[in-house]
């Protein structure tokens, strides 16, 4: 099996294993609650990262320091807006929100960071908002104007996706800085010591120890953010940017695919055209967005190192 071959079929299966774990999360926030819950596993995540990459943090220095904790801030508002709306959503509309960050990212360039960008990018755009739209709304008139009526765990999981997003640029700006290994460690680790010390503030921590609790806790502590870290550092070194946009995208089919089985359930007509167009804009502005960019455009998108 050749390495590329390899590197696609990896992405594949860390795609499934982080879309499935939206049914996992979901049924086990029955029993604990959702702060605690972050805490821990991302508690877990942040040991494992920094046993696997003690070497790269000898060398620390302050600036580096000082982005990560910036990164882990983000990730932590994230985590914290995706776990408590996915107590109060479904499993795949918060899935299918959660993936509008991707077409996020690009919008919050030009307008904080004055980059250019592609018009399949803005169309892109307009088609996951488009979707959003129906997902997140529901039907009828007085919805156009008045939005109390939309779900609070899919406005808090949209805060997740524009959180996210903004993860995602920070991100990429301090891995052009600073070693990769020393960022990912130090966001997991400021998140893992957020979350523990807003838990007893903003929430009742509680936990009913079960399998299903055990399970979510290794699964996404180890598998998807451990594991998923260093596949995807290594597999993308044999995998085109276009290949592993266009791999992402089955996220939330693998997390609608799950919840259907396990859940029984249904998005209807509205809201499965909805998933259909943010699955859309995401392909539209990843896949021909990069391929259509002119070079000029590319290099100008990017972060720069000066910050």
């Amino acid at each position: 099996m050749s390495r590329s071959l390899k590197a696609h079929l990896l992405l594949v299966l860390m795609t499934f294993i982080w879309g499935t774990t939206f049914v996992l999360v979901k049924e086990a926030l029955r029993t604990i609650s959702p702060l605690l819950f972050n805490a821990v596993r991302m508690g877990l995540a942040a040991a494992i990262m920094a046993a696997l990459y003690r070497k790269q943090l000898s060398t620390l220095t302050r600036p580096a320091f000082t982005a990560g904790l910036v990164v882990g801030i983000f990730l932590f508002l994230g985590y914290e807006f995706q776990t408590t709306g996915l107590r109060l959503t479904t499993p795949s509309k918060s899935a299918f929100l959660t993936g509008i960050s991707t077409v996020l990212v690009p919008l919050f360039l030009v307008i904080f960071w004055r980059a250019h960008i592609h018009l399949w990018r803005v169309a892109g755009i307009l088609s996951a908002f488009t979707g959003l739209f129906l997902l997140a709304v529901p039907p009828g008139r007085q919805a156009l104007t008045d939005f109390t009526h939309v779900n609070p765990g899919d406005l808090l999981t949209i805060a997740c996706a524009v959180t996210f997003a903004f993860q995602i640029i920070l991100v990429g700006r301090a891995s052009q800085r600073f070693p990769f290994e020393q960022i990912a460690v130090l966001q997991l680790a400021a998140a893992a010591v957020l979350m523990t010390i807003t838990m007893p503030v903003v929430e009742t921590p509680h936990i009913q120890l079960s399998m299903t609790v055990v399970a979510a806790v290794l699964v996404t502590g180890i598998l998807c953010t451990a594991v998923a870290f260093t596949v995807q550092a290594w597999a993308q070194q044999f995998t085109p940017a276009t290949h592993a946009a266009l791999i992402f995208t089955l996220e939330p089919v693998f997390a609608w695919l799950t919840s259907y089985v396990c859940l029984h359930e249904r998005l209807g007509l509205r809201a499965g055209a909805g998933a259909l167009l943010i699955v859309a804009g995401v392909l539209i502005s990843e896949v021909l967005g990069n391929v259509m960019q002119p070079e000029r455009e590319l290099t100008e998108e990017q972060p720069s190192s000066s910050g």
